[in-house]
């Protein structure tokens, strides 16, 4: 168990003492009962309430990818892998963070962090599904919750002001919560890493488990671990990956992952080009030096057996350097071979749209909706090129029957159905999409002052009136119960 396991444990309990801190559809019935002692000091929904109360915490303090397709891709590979743990109806939730180290992290409720460098570090699908699935293990195995049974005697306040320096890499508001995280981390250590071994390789034992059952080539996780481990022989310890710092690897630990993964043999599937084309999207939309990016891709996608994903990478990088015409060729001839793919749609419609050709662009979103009825990426690109070409009033309208679904839920959705308001009206009606939208990421304070402001609007129904009063209500509490800690 590494310091962040037991750091956050400490914390979730924090918030998990607080009253209703978020507005849960989950009922207790809906989430799973591991039976472990663990259970006696966090209910499900509370753990769940803690887990969005972190999230918030999260996106106050880090910069993450906003890029529609590359969540897309990670909520879908992380629901593979769910799908085929211990906890297959546990509500987890994965978001990568803008962070080009090599690292992953689990939270509590099951909210699970890729950094972008761990994506773009990874060879293939196993690798990156091999870290994924050891963070899922993580949590159906219960490891936040008892570390904190050894470490309760930590102070809560203490704990509180460590989430951000230790769990993220930000320093946290004040020079004494930097020196109270320090001192509770230097009076832990012994314990930590005498938790830490066992936690690992559960990790690694239920981890390889739900690699084998999603039909994921099993040795990424232990080949991909291997490879880390090499690269501190190499370059040495002082540029050791992150994943290396907080998830130990030795090669005792390694030799064992490979036998478990042998009980799964070796025919199932490494990679799959869905993962190849996401990794070279991130690659492209990360890029600071897009000329050296499109020379780099035209000599890929120039080689004989040049994969799609080299020419998808080409296109990409054309777009980014302004030849939309290049980008439009090539993404239009990746589209004859694969025509439902969503992500070539999707992206010839953005470059479509960008240069000029509206309608066709708004057609071809409008047709990939039709193919892919209720998708929240076609659903998300569409209503933003709405905005972009003036019909606010329609962006509106796709933005609130996206919202109908949960999963939807996201600041970047609220932040446009906030534009599209603002636009079309009602005026009370951005105030309440710009209050949860700030409430998301953190900012609880201006989520007050903007649902205050939609009250004052003469044009709310009854209905509207006590929803948002309701809201209201439950943003103060929340900020109440953040000051008190």
């Amino acid at each position: 168990m590494d310091f962040r396991w037991l750091n956050i444990a400490v914390v979730a309990v924090t918030l998990g003492s607080a009253p209703s801190l978020v507005n849960s559809e989950v009922s207790a019935s809906d989430l799973p009962d591991f039976g472990d002692s663990s259970g006696t000091l966090i209910s499900p929904v509370e753990e769940r309430e803690l887990g969005a109360a972190f999230m918030r915490s999260v996106r106050a303090q880090a910069t993450l990818i906003d890029d529609p397709d590359v969540n897309q891709y990670i909520r879908q590979l992380g629901g593979r892998l769910v799908s085929h743990s211990d906890a297959p109806n546990y509500p987890f939730t994965f978001f990568v963070v803008d962070d080009p180290t090599i690292n992953a992290f689990a939270g509590p409720g099951g909210y699970i962090g890729i950094h972008s460098g761990l994506i773009l570090a990874a060879r293939n699908e196993s690798e990156l599904a091999g870290v994924m699935a050891h963070e899922i293990a993580h949590v159906t195995q219960r490891h936040l919750l008892r570390a904190y049974e050894s470490a309760e005697k930590l102070s809560l306040p203490t704990a509180a002001a460590m989430i951000a320096a230790i769990l993220l890499g930000a320093a946290t508001s004040s020079d004494a919560g930097i020196a109270a995280a320090s001192a509770v981390q230097a009076g832990s250590i012994q314990y930590q890493l005498n938790f830490t071994r066992a936690n690992e390789h559960e990790a690694d034992r239920i981890g390889i488990q739900t690699l084998g059952r999603a039909n994921i080539d099993p040795f990424g996780m232990p080949s991909f671990f291997e490879r880390l481990h090499q690269s501190t022989r190499l370059y040495g310890t002082a540029n050791i990956p992150e994943f290396l710092s907080t998830h130990p690897v030795t090669t005792d630990r390694i030799a064992e992952s490979m036998q478990r993964a042998e009980q799964y043999g070796k025919d199932k599937p490494t990679d799959s080009l869905e993962f190849q084309l996401e990794r070279v999207r991130l690659k492209v939309l990360m890029a600071k030096d897009v000329r050296a990016l499109l020379e780099e891709f035209a000599t890929l996608a120039g080689k004989p057996g040049a994969g799609p994903e080299n020419r998808y990478g080409l296109a990409l990088a054309h777009w980014r350097n302004g030849a939309f015409d290049e980008a439009r060729k090539l993404l239009t001839g990746l589209l004859e071979n694969d025509p439902d793919r969503i992500l070539y749609r999707t992206t010839l419609a953005r470059v479509e749209l960008e240069n000029g050709q509206t309608e066709q662009a708004l057609e071809r979103y409008q047709n990939t909706l039709k193919l892919y009825p209720g998708d929240i990426t076609v659903g998300r690109h569409y209503a933003a090129a709405l905005l972009l070409a003036g019909r606010a009033e329609q962006a509106r309208d796709q933005l609130r029957e996206m919202l109908r679904n949960e999963a939807a839920r996201t600041p970047d959705v609220y932040e446009l159905w906030a534009r599209a308001a603002s636009v079309s009206g009602p005026a009370w009606e951005a105030n309440q999409a710009s209050a949860e939208f700030y409430f998301l990421k953190g900012n609880v304070q201006l989520a007050i002052e903007q649902l205050e402001q939609a009250l004052r609007h003469q044009d709310l129904s009854q209905y509207d009136e006590a929803r948002i009063q309701s809201r209201l209500t439950l943003f103060k509490q929340t900020l109440a119960d953040r000051q008190d800690k």
